[in-house]
């Protein structure tokens, strides 16, 4: 394990939120950080947030210049039980946080809003309880007012959110677009705050005409 280090995005962090609020997680040679945020919000929420992958400038189209630098993250409802990590319920979020970050790095490419990933080439599900299999980056929604981008030294750095979603929904992106897809999400309640109990968005006709 590498010790916990106080990075310059922890300070900017602490400098909004408060230190007591702003807590790094030991890490493992090799692996982008991690860091929890605990919000008192009307609903308190943990936020699990990679803790340098804005030292990485992500080659964006020129339209989104003003995003290189980024971070991701999960929003964890109050019931998560994040500090039980032989649960496998609840402790996916670390190994596919990281896996994220390792991704975009290694291949030198860039996360920007509504962009999509598959749970891995098997499109495996999350959980038992979370049959999501593919994730859906968003602006923060949910974290609209608190996470707003962050100045941390010279650099402007954003936030996406990670968002858990079926595979209809996957579908219903590809074939109506973003745009459609975040309307849809919009009107069902839901935000990048994981809700382990949640449907998919769609009605059973979308899904009746997409397997015919």
């Amino acid at each position: 394990m590498v010790e916990k280090e106080i990075t310059a995005l922890h300070q900017a962090l602490a400098a909004r939120f408060g230190e007591h609020r702003v807590q790094a997680l030991p890490s493992v040679e090799g692996e982008i950080p991690l860091l929890l945020l605990d919000l008192e919000l009307a609903s308190p929420v943990t936020v699990l947030m990679t803790n340098g992958l804005s030292d990485y400038k992500m080659p964006v189209p020129e339209r989104l210049d003003d995003r290189n630098f980024n971070e991701i993250y999960f929003c964890l409802p109050s019931y998560w039980e994040w500090e039980d990590t032989d649960n496998p319920q609840m402790n996916w979020v670390f190994p596919w946080i990281k896996r994220l970050a390792k991704y975009v790095v290694d291949k030198q490419s860039w996360f920007g809003p509504g962009h999509t990933m598959p749970c891995g080439s098997t499109h495996e599900r999350l959980s038992a309880t979370m049959q999501q299999n593919h994730f859906f980056l968003t602006d923060p929604i949910y974290l609209d007012e608190e996470l707003t981008p962050i100045k941390v030294g010279d650099k402007t750095v954003h936030f996406l959110g990670i968002i858990p979603i079926f595979e209809d929904e996957m579908d219903y992106k590809s074939g109506k677009g973003t745009f459609k897809l975040l309307q849809k999400l919009s009107n069902a309640g839901v935000t990048e705050k994981l809700d382990d109990y949640r449907g998919t968005v769609l009605r059973s006709k979308w899904r009746f005409l997409k397997k015919g």
